[in-house]
């Protein structure tokens, strides 16, 4: 069992998983629009529900600012490398997001939720030292978490070999890459690879990647934060494969 919080990814639960959720439980006395309209998701899809005080949510989650909102849920099993396997065997031109030691979950939260919007088939992170995918990350996904899966694997360069194996380029971002992001095709299957904050991509990892492309960086601060990068270099591949827009104005 899992404990996760926040309006908008319990909501989202209600929505897409309901058979998850075990217990929902709102802080008594709140009764605003947003949390009448979970309460009747809850009620709806016929799960517990249950009104507490702050010191029961405060003793459930900690000190977190779960907006009066908590449910208690069946854990999604993070997905292995097999699963992943069978994801790309019936993908065309997927696009994955690979993650190389990010430990900041919030930053995983984030890195999930525009892998989400931008299509991504699944996020895929190292099982150790990295963040996982606990209750702060989801609050941050707003829902993504149950979207998109997140694949953990054991060797994070090995992985990436075998998804090369199965017909993907790797583009790795890399702030002294040769090349901007705009210049390599990401139009294909692809596998987009983040390093960690600061310290960026291991040189194992590094060595993995088909490309290192570099983002657009005019200021003055040396790098960007992971989950930036990630939304401008996923972005950068969904502009591409929607084709040249031309101007509505």
């Amino acid at each position: 069992m899992e404990r996760v919080y926040g309006i908008h990814t319990v909501s989202a639960l209600l929505a897409r998983a309901p058979q998850r959720v075990r217990r929902v439980c709102l802080l008594r006395g709140r009764t605003d629009q947003r949390v009448a309209a979970l309460e009747t998701l809850a009620r709806e899809a016929g799960r517990a529900l249950e009104r507490v005080d702050a010191a029961a949510l405060r003793s459930m989650v900690g000190e977190v600012n779960h907006q009066g909102v908590v449910a208690e849920i069946d854990a999604l099993p993070l997905l292995t490398e097999d699963g992943l396997y069978a994801l790309l065997a019936t993908a065309k031109d997927p696009l994955l997001l690979a993650l190389d030691g990010v430990q900041d979950p919030h930053n995983l939260g984030a890195c999930l939720r525009t892998a989400d919007a931008c299509g991504a088939l699944a996020v895929i992170v190292p099982r150790d030292r990295a963040a996982s995918l606990n209750a702060g990350a989801r609050k941050v996904a707003a829902g993504a978490a149950e979207t998109t899966p997140v694949v953990t694997v054991t060797n994070l360069s090995r992985t990436l070999g075998v998804v090369k194996d199965a017909g993907l380029w790797t583009v790795g971002a890399d702030a002294s890459a040769p090349v901007s992001a705009a210049g390599v095709d990401l139009t294909g299957p692809r596998c987009l690879v983040l390093g960690a904050e600061g310290s960026g991509l291991r040189e194992l990892t590094r060595r993995n990647c088909d490309w290192l492309v570099r983002l657009p960086n005019l200021g003055a601060v040396e790098s960007l934060n992971v989950s930036v990068a990630a939304g401008m270099l996923l972005y950068e591949a969904v502009r591409q494969r929607d084709g040249a827009l031309s101007p509505t104005i």
